[in-house]
Protein backbone atom coordinates (compact mmCIF):
# COMPACT_ATOMS: atom_id res chain seq x y z
CA UNK A 1 0.00 0.00 0.00
CA UNK A 2 2.79 2.41 0.92
CA UNK A 3 4.59 1.58 -2.31
CA UNK A 4 1.43 2.27 -4.30
CA UNK A 5 0.94 5.59 -2.53
CA UNK A 6 4.52 6.56 -3.28
CA UNK A 7 4.03 5.64 -6.93
CA UNK A 8 0.86 7.78 -7.13
CA UNK A 9 2.64 10.77 -5.53
CA UNK A 10 5.58 10.45 -7.91
CA UNK A 11 3.20 10.10 -10.87
CA UNK A 12 1.28 13.25 -9.94
CA UNK A 13 4.49 15.24 -9.32
CA UNK A 14 5.93 14.09 -12.63
CA UNK A 15 2.69 14.88 -14.45
CA UNK A 16 2.56 18.37 -12.91
CA UNK A 17 6.19 19.03 -13.86
CA UNK A 18 5.58 17.77 -17.40
CA UNK A 19 2.51 19.99 -17.87
CA UNK A 20 4.23 22.94 -16.27
CA UNK A 21 7.37 22.50 -18.39
CA UNK A 22 5.37 22.33 -21.61
CA UNK A 23 3.61 25.53 -20.66
CA UNK A 24 6.93 27.21 -19.85
CA UNK A 25 8.66 26.25 -23.08
CA UNK A 26 5.67 27.39 -25.21
CA UNK A 27 5.46 30.78 -23.47
CA UNK A 28 7.39 32.93 -25.96
CA UNK A 29 6.38 30.88 -28.99
CA UNK A 30 2.71 31.54 -28.28
CA UNK A 31 3.47 35.28 -28.13
CA UNK A 32 5.39 35.17 -31.41
CA UNK A 33 8.64 36.26 -29.73
CA UNK A 34 11.92 34.86 -31.15
CA UNK A 35 13.98 32.79 -28.70
CA UNK A 36 16.49 30.01 -28.25
CA UNK A 37 14.94 26.71 -27.10
CA UNK A 38 15.09 26.64 -23.27
CA UNK A 39 16.97 24.06 -21.25
CA UNK A 40 14.58 21.99 -19.06
CA UNK A 41 16.29 23.19 -15.87
CA UNK A 42 18.45 26.24 -16.63
CA UNK A 43 16.15 27.87 -19.17
CA UNK A 44 18.39 30.29 -21.09
CA UNK A 45 21.09 30.41 -18.39
CA UNK A 46 23.20 27.53 -19.64
CA UNK A 47 25.98 30.07 -20.28
CA UNK A 48 26.48 30.76 -16.56
CA UNK A 49 30.04 30.02 -15.39
CA UNK A 50 30.91 29.09 -19.00
CA UNK A 51 30.48 32.28 -21.03
CA UNK A 52 30.42 35.93 -20.01
CA UNK A 53 26.81 37.21 -20.07
CA UNK A 54 27.87 40.13 -22.28
CA UNK A 55 29.03 37.69 -24.96
CA UNK A 56 25.74 35.78 -24.74
CA UNK A 57 23.84 39.06 -25.15
CA UNK A 58 25.86 39.97 -28.24
CA UNK A 59 25.47 36.52 -29.75
CA UNK A 60 21.70 36.53 -29.22
CA UNK A 61 21.45 40.03 -30.71
CA UNK A 62 23.28 38.94 -33.86
CA UNK A 63 21.46 35.63 -34.18
CA UNK A 64 17.95 37.07 -34.10
CA UNK A 65 18.21 40.65 -35.42
CA UNK A 66 14.95 41.39 -33.64
CA UNK A 67 13.74 44.34 -31.51
CA UNK A 68 13.43 41.88 -28.63
CA UNK A 69 13.84 38.20 -27.85
CA UNK A 70 12.53 35.88 -25.20
CA UNK A 71 14.62 34.10 -22.60
CA UNK A 72 14.04 32.15 -19.41
CA UNK A 73 15.67 32.66 -16.01
CA UNK A 74 15.37 29.01 -15.16
CA UNK A 75 11.58 28.71 -15.68
CA UNK A 76 10.75 32.42 -15.34
CA UNK A 77 10.14 34.19 -18.69
CA UNK A 78 12.17 37.34 -19.27
CA UNK A 79 12.57 39.67 -22.25
CA UNK A 80 15.78 41.01 -23.80
CA UNK A 81 15.26 44.42 -25.41
CA UNK A 82 17.43 45.25 -28.43
CA UNK A 83 15.54 48.24 -29.83
CA UNK A 84 16.86 51.70 -28.81
CA UNK A 85 13.32 53.10 -29.08
CA UNK A 86 11.91 50.54 -26.63
CA UNK A 87 14.96 50.97 -24.35
CA UNK A 88 14.24 54.71 -24.25
CA UNK A 89 10.63 54.11 -23.25
CA UNK A 90 11.62 51.75 -20.44
CA UNK A 91 14.41 53.93 -19.05
CA UNK A 92 12.78 57.35 -19.45
CA UNK A 93 9.22 57.71 -20.73
CA UNK A 94 7.78 54.77 -18.78
CA UNK A 95 10.47 54.60 -16.09
CA UNK A 96 7.85 54.71 -13.32
CA UNK A 97 6.80 51.21 -14.37
CA UNK A 98 10.44 50.04 -14.40
CA UNK A 99 11.79 51.82 -11.36
CA UNK A 100 13.21 48.68 -9.74
CA UNK A 101 16.00 46.39 -10.81
CA UNK A 102 15.10 42.73 -11.05
CA UNK A 103 18.22 41.60 -9.18
CA UNK A 104 17.52 41.50 -5.50
CA UNK A 105 18.88 40.34 -2.20
CA UNK A 106 16.73 38.94 0.59
CA UNK A 107 15.82 39.32 4.23
CA UNK A 108 18.86 37.29 5.22
CA UNK A 109 21.05 39.95 3.54
CA UNK A 110 19.72 43.29 4.83
CA UNK A 111 22.99 45.09 4.03
CA UNK A 112 22.84 44.15 0.37
CA UNK A 113 19.12 44.78 -0.01
CA UNK A 114 19.31 48.31 1.43
CA UNK A 115 22.23 49.45 -0.75
CA UNK A 116 21.45 51.92 -3.51
CA UNK A 117 22.26 49.25 -6.09
CA UNK A 118 19.52 46.85 -4.96
CA UNK A 119 17.07 48.85 -2.85
CA UNK A 120 13.48 49.01 -4.11
CA UNK A 121 11.17 51.96 -4.58
CA UNK A 122 9.92 54.07 -2.83
CA UNK A 123 12.96 53.77 -0.53
CA UNK A 124 15.22 54.07 -3.60
CA UNK A 125 13.72 57.42 -4.60
CA UNK A 126 14.31 58.87 -1.14
CA UNK A 127 17.89 57.56 -0.99
CA UNK A 128 18.75 58.74 -4.49
CA UNK A 129 17.42 62.21 -3.71
CA UNK A 130 19.61 62.44 -0.64
CA UNK A 131 22.76 61.07 -2.32
CA UNK A 132 22.60 62.93 -5.64
CA UNK A 133 23.99 66.26 -4.32
CA UNK A 134 27.12 64.43 -3.12
CA UNK A 135 28.02 63.64 -6.70
CA UNK A 136 27.44 67.09 -8.18
CA UNK A 137 30.34 68.68 -10.09
CA UNK A 138 30.84 71.27 -7.33
CA UNK A 139 30.97 68.68 -4.54
CA UNK A 140 33.31 66.39 -6.47
CA UNK A 141 35.90 69.15 -6.65
CA UNK A 142 36.28 68.72 -2.90
CA UNK A 143 37.28 65.08 -3.46
CA UNK A 144 39.79 66.01 -6.14
CA UNK A 145 42.72 66.31 -3.74
CA UNK A 146 42.48 62.56 -3.08
CA UNK A 147 42.61 61.87 -6.83
CA UNK A 148 45.68 64.11 -7.25
CA UNK A 149 47.60 62.56 -4.36
CA UNK A 150 46.81 59.00 -5.43
CA UNK A 151 47.73 59.74 -9.04
CA UNK A 152 51.10 61.07 -7.89
CA UNK A 153 51.67 57.90 -5.84
CA UNK A 154 50.60 55.83 -8.82
CA UNK A 155 53.04 57.51 -11.21
CA UNK A 156 55.90 57.14 -8.72
CA UNK A 157 55.23 53.44 -8.37
CA UNK A 158 55.21 52.97 -12.15
CA UNK A 159 58.56 54.82 -12.38
CA UNK A 160 60.11 52.56 -9.77
CA UNK A 161 58.80 49.38 -11.36
CA UNK A 162 59.82 50.52 -14.86
CA UNK A 163 63.35 51.16 -13.67
CA UNK A 164 63.47 47.52 -12.53
CA UNK A 165 62.03 46.37 -15.89
CA UNK A 166 58.95 44.98 -14.17
CA UNK A 167 56.00 44.63 -16.51
CA UNK A 168 52.57 45.43 -15.38
CA UNK A 169 49.44 43.46 -14.70
CA UNK A 170 47.10 46.30 -15.61
CA UNK A 171 43.94 45.15 -13.90
CA UNK A 172 45.68 44.63 -10.57
CA UNK A 173 47.68 47.85 -10.90
CA UNK A 174 44.59 49.89 -11.79
CA UNK A 175 42.56 48.35 -8.96
CA UNK A 176 45.32 49.35 -6.50
CA UNK A 177 44.73 52.97 -7.50
CA UNK A 178 40.92 52.88 -7.63
CA UNK A 179 40.73 51.11 -4.26
CA UNK A 180 42.62 54.01 -2.69
CA UNK A 181 40.55 56.74 -4.35
CA UNK A 182 37.16 55.17 -3.68
CA UNK A 183 38.13 53.70 -0.30
CA UNK A 184 39.33 57.03 1.09
CA UNK A 185 36.33 58.86 -0.34
CA UNK A 186 33.86 56.32 1.04
CA UNK A 187 35.45 55.52 4.42
CA UNK A 188 37.89 58.35 5.02
CA UNK A 189 40.62 55.83 5.81
CA UNK A 190 44.18 56.39 4.60
CA UNK A 191 45.15 53.70 2.11
CA UNK A 192 48.44 53.36 0.22
CA UNK A 193 47.69 50.67 -2.35
CA UNK A 194 48.54 52.97 -5.27
CA UNK A 195 52.00 53.50 -3.79
CA UNK A 196 52.77 50.04 -2.40
CA UNK A 197 50.30 47.62 -3.95
CA UNK A 198 48.88 46.69 -0.56
CA UNK A 199 46.80 48.08 2.31
CA UNK A 200 44.01 47.00 4.63
CA UNK A 201 41.42 48.32 2.18
CA UNK A 202 43.11 46.60 -0.75
CA UNK A 203 42.99 43.29 1.11
CA UNK A 204 39.25 43.74 1.57
CA UNK A 205 38.88 44.58 -2.12
CA UNK A 206 40.77 41.41 -3.10
CA UNK A 207 38.39 39.35 -0.97
CA UNK A 208 35.50 40.86 -2.88
CA UNK A 209 37.10 40.00 -6.24
CA UNK A 210 37.73 36.36 -5.32
CA UNK A 211 35.12 34.18 -7.02
CA UNK A 212 34.67 30.71 -5.59
CA UNK A 213 31.73 28.37 -6.16
CA UNK A 214 29.69 29.82 -3.28
CA UNK A 215 30.30 33.39 -4.48
CA UNK A 216 29.32 32.45 -8.01
CA UNK A 217 26.10 30.84 -6.76
CA UNK A 218 25.34 33.88 -4.59
CA UNK A 219 25.65 36.35 -7.44
CA UNK A 220 23.90 34.14 -9.97
CA UNK A 221 20.95 33.83 -7.56
CA UNK A 222 20.81 37.55 -6.76
CA UNK A 223 20.90 38.46 -10.46
CA UNK A 224 18.68 35.71 -11.89
CA UNK A 225 16.80 33.81 -9.14
CA UNK A 226 16.24 36.10 -6.13
CA UNK A 227 13.64 33.74 -4.66
CA UNK A 228 16.34 31.35 -3.44
CA UNK A 229 18.56 33.99 -1.81
CA UNK A 230 16.89 33.63 1.59
CA UNK A 231 16.71 29.84 1.32
CA UNK A 232 20.48 29.52 0.99
CA UNK A 233 21.27 32.73 2.94
CA UNK A 234 23.26 34.18 0.05
CA UNK A 235 24.61 37.73 0.28
CA UNK A 236 25.59 40.40 -2.24
CA UNK A 237 28.58 41.48 -0.19
CA UNK A 238 30.78 38.81 1.48
CA UNK A 239 29.81 38.62 5.14
CA UNK A 240 33.38 38.45 6.45
CA UNK A 241 34.24 41.50 4.33
CA UNK A 242 31.29 43.39 5.77
CA UNK A 243 32.37 42.60 9.32
CA UNK A 244 35.78 44.12 8.61
CA UNK A 245 34.25 47.16 6.92
CA UNK A 246 31.95 47.70 9.91
CA UNK A 247 34.95 47.84 12.25
CA UNK A 248 36.65 50.39 9.98
CA UNK A 249 33.43 52.40 9.62
CA UNK A 250 32.82 52.62 13.36
CA UNK A 251 36.44 53.51 14.02
CA UNK A 252 36.46 56.40 11.53
CA UNK A 253 33.07 57.70 12.71
CA UNK A 254 34.34 57.68 16.30
CA UNK A 255 37.51 59.55 15.26
CA UNK A 256 35.31 62.22 13.68
CA UNK A 257 33.28 62.73 16.82
CA UNK A 258 30.48 60.23 16.42
CA UNK A 259 27.18 60.27 14.59
CA UNK A 260 25.94 63.41 16.35
CA UNK A 261 28.84 65.74 15.58
CA UNK A 262 27.39 68.48 13.40
CA UNK A 263 28.56 68.40 9.77
CA UNK A 264 27.97 71.60 7.84
CA UNK A 265 30.06 70.98 4.71
CA UNK A 266 30.88 67.33 3.92
CA UNK A 267 34.49 66.69 2.91
CA UNK A 268 33.98 63.17 1.58
CA UNK A 269 31.29 60.54 1.09
CA UNK A 270 31.46 59.43 4.72
CA UNK A 271 30.77 62.98 5.90
CA UNK A 272 27.91 63.20 3.43
CA UNK A 273 26.38 59.96 4.73
CA UNK A 274 26.63 61.18 8.32
CA UNK A 275 24.97 64.45 7.29
CA UNK A 276 22.15 62.50 5.64
CA UNK A 277 21.55 60.68 8.93
CA UNK A 278 21.52 63.96 10.86
CA UNK A 279 19.05 65.55 8.44
CA UNK A 280 16.84 62.47 8.61
CA UNK A 281 16.88 62.60 12.42
CA UNK A 282 15.74 66.24 12.26
CA UNK A 283 12.87 65.18 9.95
CA UNK A 284 11.83 62.39 12.29
CA UNK A 285 13.14 59.63 10.00
CA UNK A 286 15.30 56.79 11.25
CA UNK A 287 18.45 55.88 9.36
CA UNK A 288 20.51 53.07 10.87
CA UNK A 289 24.23 52.48 10.93
CA UNK A 290 23.63 49.49 8.67
CA UNK A 291 21.98 51.73 6.11
CA UNK A 292 24.97 54.10 6.02
CA UNK A 293 27.46 51.23 5.95
CA UNK A 294 25.58 49.60 3.08
CA UNK A 295 26.01 52.70 0.89
CA UNK A 296 29.70 53.16 1.72
CA UNK A 297 30.39 49.46 1.18
CA UNK A 298 28.63 49.13 -2.16
CA UNK A 299 30.28 52.34 -3.38
CA UNK A 300 33.69 50.86 -2.57
CA UNK A 301 33.16 47.25 -3.56
CA UNK A 302 31.05 47.82 -6.68
CA UNK A 303 33.07 50.86 -7.75
CA UNK A 304 36.73 49.98 -7.36
CA UNK A 305 36.67 46.99 -9.72
CA UNK A 306 34.47 48.54 -12.43
CA UNK A 307 36.59 51.71 -12.43
CA UNK A 308 39.81 49.70 -12.24
CA UNK A 309 38.66 47.52 -15.11
CA UNK A 310 37.78 50.56 -17.23
CA UNK A 311 41.18 52.09 -16.52
CA UNK A 312 43.02 48.89 -17.44
CA UNK A 313 41.09 48.63 -20.73
CA UNK A 314 41.96 52.27 -21.55
CA UNK A 315 45.67 51.87 -20.84
CA UNK A 316 45.92 48.54 -22.65
CA UNK A 317 44.03 49.83 -25.68
CA UNK A 318 46.22 52.93 -25.85
CA UNK A 319 49.30 50.70 -25.91
CA UNK A 320 47.96 49.29 -29.17
CA UNK A 321 47.16 52.74 -30.55
CA UNK A 322 50.24 54.96 -30.08
CA UNK A 323 48.82 57.67 -32.36
CA UNK A 324 45.94 58.10 -29.87
CA UNK A 325 48.48 58.43 -27.06
CA UNK A 326 50.23 61.22 -28.94
CA UNK A 327 46.95 63.06 -29.56
CA UNK A 328 46.23 62.97 -25.82
CA UNK A 329 49.79 64.11 -25.06
CA UNK A 330 49.54 67.04 -27.45
CA UNK A 331 46.14 67.98 -26.02
CA UNK A 332 47.51 67.98 -22.46
CA UNK A 333 50.50 70.14 -23.43
CA UNK A 334 48.21 72.61 -25.24
CA UNK A 335 45.89 72.91 -22.22
CA UNK A 336 48.82 73.37 -19.82
CA UNK A 337 50.35 76.06 -22.03
CA UNK A 338 47.00 77.78 -22.39
CA UNK A 339 46.63 78.12 -18.62
CA UNK A 340 50.33 78.46 -17.82
CA UNK A 341 50.23 75.66 -15.25
CA UNK A 342 52.56 72.79 -14.38
CA UNK A 343 50.00 70.49 -12.75
CA UNK A 344 46.62 69.50 -14.06
CA UNK A 345 43.65 70.36 -11.87
CA UNK A 346 39.95 69.59 -12.16
CA UNK A 347 39.31 72.63 -14.37
CA UNK A 348 42.10 71.93 -16.85
CA UNK A 349 41.22 68.23 -16.98
CA UNK A 350 37.69 69.18 -18.02
CA UNK A 351 39.15 70.67 -21.21
CA UNK A 352 40.76 67.39 -22.33
CA UNK A 353 38.14 66.62 -24.94
CA UNK A 354 40.04 63.91 -26.78
CA UNK A 355 40.87 62.06 -23.55
CA UNK A 356 37.16 62.03 -22.81
CA UNK A 357 36.57 60.51 -26.25
CA UNK A 358 39.17 57.79 -25.61
CA UNK A 359 37.49 56.80 -22.35
CA UNK A 360 34.03 56.79 -23.96
CA UNK A 361 35.17 54.71 -26.94
CA UNK A 362 36.86 52.22 -24.61
CA UNK A 363 33.63 51.90 -22.64
CA UNK A 364 31.76 51.33 -25.89
CA UNK A 365 33.95 48.32 -26.62
CA UNK A 366 34.37 47.10 -23.04
CA UNK A 367 31.53 48.28 -20.77
CA UNK A 368 31.89 46.73 -17.29
CA UNK A 369 28.21 45.82 -17.41
CA UNK A 370 26.55 46.53 -20.73
CA UNK A 371 23.14 45.07 -19.95
CA UNK A 372 20.67 46.72 -17.60
CA UNK A 373 18.00 44.83 -15.70
CA UNK A 374 14.58 46.14 -14.77
CA UNK A 375 11.29 44.55 -13.72
CA UNK A 376 7.80 45.64 -14.74
CA UNK A 377 5.58 46.64 -11.83
CA UNK A 378 2.44 46.60 -14.03
CA UNK A 379 1.44 44.87 -17.25
CA UNK A 380 3.30 46.62 -20.06
CA UNK A 381 2.59 46.81 -23.78
CA UNK A 382 5.88 46.39 -25.66
CA UNK A 383 4.21 46.78 -29.06
CA UNK A 384 1.03 45.76 -30.87
CA UNK A 385 1.97 42.07 -30.64
CA UNK A 386 3.48 41.68 -27.17
CA UNK A 387 2.33 42.70 -23.70
CA UNK A 388 4.35 41.46 -20.75
CA UNK A 389 2.70 40.82 -17.37
CA UNK A 390 3.69 42.56 -14.16
CA UNK A 391 6.76 41.00 -12.58
CA UNK A 392 8.46 40.22 -15.89
CA UNK A 393 12.22 40.96 -15.87
CA UNK A 394 13.59 42.87 -18.87
CA UNK A 395 17.22 43.17 -19.94
CA UNK A 396 18.30 46.16 -22.00
CA UNK A 397 20.97 44.94 -24.38
CA UNK A 398 23.29 47.95 -24.71
CA UNK A 399 26.40 45.77 -24.82
CA UNK A 400 25.14 44.61 -28.23
CA UNK A 401 23.84 47.92 -29.63
CA UNK A 402 27.25 49.42 -28.86
CA UNK A 403 28.76 46.89 -31.29
CA UNK A 404 26.11 47.15 -34.01
CA UNK A 405 27.53 48.54 -37.30
CA UNK A 406 24.15 50.16 -37.91
CA UNK A 407 24.88 52.54 -35.03
CA UNK A 408 28.70 52.40 -34.87
CA UNK A 409 30.30 51.73 -38.28
CA UNK A 410 33.28 49.34 -38.14
CA UNK A 411 32.40 48.53 -34.52
CA UNK A 412 35.55 46.50 -33.82
CA UNK A 413 37.74 49.47 -34.76
CA UNK A 414 38.91 51.65 -31.86
CA UNK A 415 37.94 55.15 -33.04
CA UNK A 416 37.66 57.82 -30.33
CA UNK A 417 36.63 60.39 -32.96
CA UNK A 418 33.13 58.88 -32.79
CA UNK A 419 32.70 60.85 -29.56
CA UNK A 420 34.11 64.20 -30.67
CA UNK A 421 31.38 66.80 -30.04
CA UNK A 422 30.58 67.24 -33.72
CA UNK A 423 30.15 63.45 -34.14
CA UNK A 424 28.67 62.45 -30.80
CA UNK A 425 25.47 64.35 -31.47
CA UNK A 426 24.82 62.04 -34.42
CA UNK A 427 24.93 58.85 -32.34
CA UNK A 428 21.50 57.22 -32.16
CA UNK A 429 20.12 57.87 -28.66
CA UNK A 430 20.04 54.91 -26.28
CA UNK A 431 22.51 52.83 -28.25
CA UNK A 432 25.38 53.80 -25.89
CA UNK A 433 24.67 53.15 -22.22
CA UNK A 434 27.82 52.29 -20.21
CA UNK A 435 26.38 54.18 -17.22
CA UNK A 436 22.72 53.58 -17.94
CA UNK A 437 20.24 56.38 -18.55
CA UNK A 438 17.14 57.86 -16.97
CA UNK A 439 16.30 58.18 -13.27
CA UNK A 440 18.23 55.06 -12.25
CA UNK A 441 21.42 55.78 -14.18
CA UNK A 442 24.74 55.34 -12.38
CA UNK A 443 25.02 57.96 -9.64
CA UNK A 444 28.83 57.80 -9.74
CA UNK A 445 29.39 58.66 -13.43
CA UNK A 446 31.05 62.04 -12.74
CA UNK A 447 33.15 60.53 -9.97
CA UNK A 448 34.30 57.72 -12.26
CA UNK A 449 35.41 60.10 -15.02
CA UNK A 450 37.21 62.30 -12.50
CA UNK A 451 38.98 59.30 -10.99
CA UNK A 452 40.01 58.00 -14.43
CA UNK A 453 41.10 61.16 -16.22
CA UNK A 454 43.75 62.34 -13.75
CA UNK A 455 45.90 59.16 -13.65
CA UNK A 456 45.52 58.46 -17.37
CA UNK A 457 46.54 62.03 -18.25
CA UNK A 458 49.46 61.83 -15.80
CA UNK A 459 50.62 58.53 -17.30
CA UNK A 460 50.47 59.84 -20.88
CA UNK A 461 52.33 62.97 -19.82
CA UNK A 462 55.09 60.89 -18.20
CA UNK A 463 55.30 57.69 -20.25
CA UNK A 464 54.73 56.06 -23.57
CA UNK A 465 52.77 52.84 -23.19
CA UNK A 466 54.06 50.02 -25.37
CA UNK A 467 52.83 46.52 -26.08
CA UNK A 468 54.77 43.42 -25.14
CA UNK A 469 55.49 40.48 -27.47
CA UNK A 470 52.89 37.71 -27.67
CA UNK A 471 50.15 39.68 -25.95
CA UNK A 472 46.65 39.68 -27.46
CA UNK A 473 45.05 42.67 -29.12
CA UNK A 474 42.43 44.35 -26.90
CA UNK A 475 39.52 42.75 -28.72
CA UNK A 476 41.14 39.31 -28.26
CA UNK A 477 41.78 39.61 -24.51
CA UNK A 478 40.10 36.82 -22.59
CA UNK A 479 37.45 37.98 -20.15
CA UNK A 480 36.08 36.44 -16.98
CA UNK A 481 33.55 33.72 -17.61
CA UNK A 482 32.78 32.96 -13.97
CA UNK A 483 31.77 36.52 -13.09
CA UNK A 484 28.87 38.57 -14.43
CA UNK A 485 30.73 41.70 -15.56
CA UNK A 486 32.91 42.22 -18.64
CA UNK A 487 36.24 42.11 -16.79
CA UNK A 488 39.60 41.18 -18.31
CA UNK A 489 41.60 38.25 -16.99
CA UNK A 490 44.69 39.51 -15.18
CA UNK A 491 47.41 37.59 -16.99
CA UNK A 492 46.43 38.89 -20.42
CA UNK A 493 47.02 42.59 -19.91
CA UNK A 494 50.65 43.56 -19.41
CA UNK A 495 52.37 46.55 -20.99
CA UNK A 496 55.65 48.41 -20.89
CA UNK A 497 55.87 52.01 -19.64
CA UNK A 498 58.73 53.93 -21.30
CA UNK A 499 59.59 57.24 -19.58
CA UNK A 500 59.32 60.14 -22.03
CA UNK A 501 62.28 61.96 -20.45
CA UNK A 502 64.59 59.13 -21.58
CA UNK A 503 63.92 59.75 -25.26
Amino acid sequence: MLLLLLFVVIFFIWSWLYIRWNKVKRYWKEKGVPHYPPHPIMGSLTFLQKQNPAYWMRQAYNDFKSPYLGMWLFWRPALVINSPEIIKRILVKDSDNFRNRFMSSGKTDPMGSMSILLIKDPAWTSLRRRLTPIFSAAKLKKHYKIVQVKSTDFIQRIKEMSAKKIYFNLRTLSADYTTDVIGESAFGMISESAKTGDSLMRGIAREFMAFNIQRGLSWSSIFFLPEVVDIFRFSFLPKDTLRRLRIIFRSIVEQRGGFDKKIDEPQDLLDALLKIKQEADEDGEEISEDFLLAQASVFLLAGFDTSGSAMSWVLYTLAWHPHCQEKIYEEIIAVKNKHGVQDLDANTLSELVYLNCVIKETLRLFPPMGWLDRVATKDYKIDEKVTIPAGTPVYLNAVATQMDPQYFPDPLVFNPDRFMPENERNITPFTYLPFGEGPRSCIGTRFAFQALKQPIASIILTFKIETLPDTPSPIDVQVENHGLFLMPLDENMKVKFVPRDLE
